[in-house]
Parts: C-alpha cells; sequence; structure tokens
C-alpha cells in the first residue's frame, strides 16, 4: 500500500512530468512518483482525471494539467508551468498513447496519421519543449514503448510501427543530448491489465466498420478472434502496474541508468524471441493469427 514503504526520497525540489496520467500504467507511475518524494505534474486531458488524481495522492507533491500532446499550446504551458512553478525540471516520462489495433488494410491514412500524432510526434514535441529544462538539471527522459517496439505483431501494425518509431527516437535523442548530461531510457511494459484493453477492442471494431465491407470480411473472424485472445492475456498476466512503476522510478533514479527497462515475462520473451528466430519462423509463429487460405481472397465487393 502506498505510503507504507520504505522509500529513498529524492533530493528537495526534484519536479517530475508524467503524460497520460488520467488512468491506468500513467495513473500508478504518478501516484508512486509522488510516493517518493517527487514533485509530479501528471498530464490529463480533462479535469475532472485531474481532480480524481489529485485526491487520490497523499503528500500534497501532486498536480495536475491538461496536457494534449498533439497540441503544441498546451504542450509549450506544461513547459511553462514547470519553469514557473517548480523553477525546473527533473523528469518528463512520456507515457501518454493509443493504440490503433486493426488489419493494416483497413486502417485509413486519418487513423494512421492519429496514431504517429499521438505516439511519437506528440512526444517529440513534449521532449523539445521541456528539453531546456531537462538539461539544465542534467535529468532524465523515460520514453514509455511496449514489447511491439521489437516484433511487429498481426492486428497491431500500426501500434507496432509507431513503437518501432519510438524506440528509434528514443536511441537516436540518447545520442544527441548524451554530451549536456540528459540521459534517456526506454521503459517497455508487456500485457497489463489496464482500461486499454477495453479501449483497444472499441477502436478496432471501429475500424473495421469503417473499411470496405469485402475486405473488412476477409479479415473479421480472426480479428475478432484475436481481440479476445489479447483481452484474455492482459487478464492471465502477472505483470502489474506497480511493476511498470517501479521500471520507472529506476530510470529516473538509478544513478547509471540502463537504455532500456523491460517489464513483463512477455515482453523479455518478445526480446528473446527478436534476437535469437530468423523472419521465416516468426511468421509461422504467427500464421495461426492471421486468415486461412480461401478465407484471403477478395470479395467481389472489394474490387467495385
Amino acid at each position: 500500500m502506498r505510503g507504507t514503504r520504505t522509500i529513498a526520497t529524492p533530493p528537495p525540489g526534484r519536479a517530475v512530468v508524467v503524460t497520460g496520467a488520467s488512468s491506468g500504467l500513467g495513473r500508478e507511475c504518478a501516484l508512486d512518483l509522488e510516493d517518493r518524494g517527487f514533485h509530479v505534474l501528471a498530464g490529463v486531458r480533462r479535469e475532472e482525471d485531474g481532480e480524481k488524481l489529485v485526491a487520490e495522492s497523499l503528500h500534497g507533491r501532486l498536480r495536475y494539467a491538461l496536457v494534449d500532446v498533439t497540441d503544441d499550446a498546451s504542450v509549450t504551458a506544461c513547459a511553462e508551468r514547470c519553469e514557473r512553478e517548480y523553477g525546473g525540471l527533473w523528469g518528463l516520462v512520456n507515457n501518454a498513447g493509443i493504440c490503433v489495433s486493426a488489419p493494416l488494410e483497413c486502417v485509413s491514412t486519418e487513423q494512421l496519421r492519429r496514431q504517429f500524432d499521438t505516439n511519437v510526434v506528440g512526444q517529440l514535441s513534449m521532449i523539445r519543449a521541456h528539453l531546456p529544462l531537462l538539461r539544465r538539471s542534467r535529468g532524465r527522459i523515460v520514453n514509455v514503448t511496449s514489447g511491439l517496439g521489437r516484433i511487429a505483431v498481426p492486428y497491431l501494425g500500426a501500434y507496432a510501427m509507431a513503437q518501432f518509431a519510438k524506440e528509434a527516437m528514443s536511441d537516436a535523442l540518447r545520442r544527441e543530448v548524451a554530451s549536456s548530461g540528459v540521459r534517456v531510457s526506454v521503459v517497455r511494459p508487456g500485457a497489463i491489465l489496464t482500461p486499454i484493453w477495453g479501449k483497444v477492442a472499441q477502436v478496432g471494431g471501429e475500424v473495421l466498420r469503417g473499411a470496405p465491407p469485402g475486405v473488412a470480411e476477409i479479415y473479421r473472424a480472426s480479428f475478432e478472434a484475436f481481440l479476445e485472445a489479447n483481452a484474455q492475456q492482459a487478464v492471465e498476466s502477472g505483470t502489474t502496474p506497480e511493476q511498470f512503476a517501479q521500471a520507472v522510478a529506476r530510470a529516473l533514479t538509478d544513478a547509471a541508468p540502463r537504455t532500456r527497462y523491460p517489464v513483463g515475462a512477455d515482453v523479455r520473451r518478445f526480446e528473446l524471441l527478436s534476437r535469437v528466430l530468423p523472419d521465416a519462423l516468426l511468421d509461422r509463429r504467427f500464421r495461426g493469427m492471421t486468415p486461412a487460405p480461401a478465407e484471403s481472397v477478395a470479395h467481389p465487393a472489394a474490387a467495385g
């Protein structure tokens, strides 16, 4: 339970921004960091979510800011507030993100842009705005990705594309800012039961309904089976939000932070598979998730 364990309090005045803090992993991370002694500015998109989060905090060190990472004005306002209220910033935790889950053939240009704008472009906007403060403190950037930043699974292609990009962004950024003393780490959580899983199924259904009927029918049965299995995997996962929060805290406080912190057995398994298996064997592993050969013949309606 928070507030009862022995914790190592960071030096006074250390402030951290956590985006996507209204629920799930971001919420757990914001509350945990406050419990560890940080001043936390939790990025949320709705005032009611921020007020609820503040009410749950135990030490009076957590505040919220309305932050939409795709809106440059709110991103800039967040950085200005850090300067004004805290006099600087120690850490930026880029946790905000969405998951567009659907067959790639069904993902519209608009949906793909939204996936990248939120999970990649918006993250870089946050980094650009807050980097002058982090450079001054020789602080930390923590980018949250997932095991899908190493292996692209069928029906999570758009999300995996964004995660791969965020991993690449983290690598390039880490090398570019090393001389200024800013450290960049990636935290890779696996399947953890949070509200995002309900959203995955909801968005997937919307994408499929918006696809041409003939194309949607090719994938419908296997995609619906995938969504069910995906949700069940989260239910059965032994990985907890608390373990995720602990990994973020380590990235912010380790004397020599690692470049990557995997969280969960499934992520470690993905990392191992990506290193040792050739593409042909990986393809075979995922073949059962996709349409059978007879189903993949285009419906006449799809040809117009």
